[in-house]
């Protein structure tokens, strides 16, 4: 089953990295966190990817044009000026980049890309967020109900800590970053039967999450997954900082390679 990332868009909100890249080559732990969502995805066994670039997409695909060289121990002979290589430690994926445009939004990122999907199944997600998701699992999940399209939802976490306080208004405890207020958010990790590519109208305008979605849920084909485990955007520059500090304390559930 391919796993379709969407990679193409501007990131403004972390402008702080994404002047100089796109935001899914912005690094955490010293790798791309585009690198860690493939690393989920074929940790589960899934290793041929279609990277959706839009914004800066020339740098998405220059790392994975020169990953394999870069992952192997090498000779270079200067007087014929070749190349031995010796010791490969890449990973088995096959990735596949596609220009969709720099202004494209997401619907019309995806709906771009279907004459390289085919008639099959497909997964997506975003090229910005990181979870525990066992990916397995939730395929088979979306193989029970047998409608178009599964989306991992979650209840993020509140961004600010609390008090636990009783009726004389005296504290308790300290609660950190409690989840809110009971709502189910869309996490992305989608899997998808090929006709939710019917569902997107043609244009570059056409928003996945908003016309695609709503109809797909209208007509009882959206079905969610709910994962109560670790998932996190980076959407900040404080977001960056916290997934960083994970995996610098070896605390980050996602890593499991």
């Amino acid at each position: 089953m391919k796993v379709l990332i969407l990679a193409g868009g501007l990131g403004s909100r972390l402008s702080e990295e994404t002047t100089l890249k796109p935001k899914p080559m912005v690094e955490i732990g010293g790798r791309p966190i585009l690198w860690h969502i493939l690393k989920i995805y074929s940790y589960y066994g899934f290793n041929e990817f279609i990277i959706l670039c839009g914004y800066k997409g020339y740098m998405i695909k220059e790392f994975f044009a020169n990953y394999y060289r870069h992952r192997s121990d090498l000779t270079v002979d200067l007087c014929n000026n070749s190349i031995t290589y010796l010791k490969n430690h890449a990973e088995p994926w096959k990735v596949t980049l596609i220009d969709t445009g720099l202004d494209t939004m997401t619907g019309g990122r995806i709906k771009k890309v279907r004459e390289y999907v085919g008639d099959e199944p497909f997964m997506l997600t975003y090229g910005d967020g990181v979870g525990d998701i066992n990916i397995i699992e939730l395929v088979k999940y979306h193989q029970s109900h047998g409608k178009a399209i599964t989306m991992t939802s979650v209840q993020p976490e509140g961004r600010y800590g609390s008090l636990v306080v009783n009726d004389e208004q005296k504290v308790l405890a300290f609660q950190e970053k409690p989840k809110g207020d009971g709502a189910w958010i869309n996490a992305g990790f989608f899997v998808c039967q090929p006709k939710v590519f019917d569902y997107i109208p043609d244009g570059e305008k056409i928003i996945f999450e908003r016309e695609p979605l709503e109809g797909l849920a209208r007509d009882g084909q959206l079905f969610t997954y709910k994962h109560e485990g670790f998932w996190k955007p980076m959407d900040t520059q404080r977001d960056k900082f916290q997934l960083e500090e994970m995996i610098e304390k070896n605390k980050a559930p996602w890593v499991k390679w």
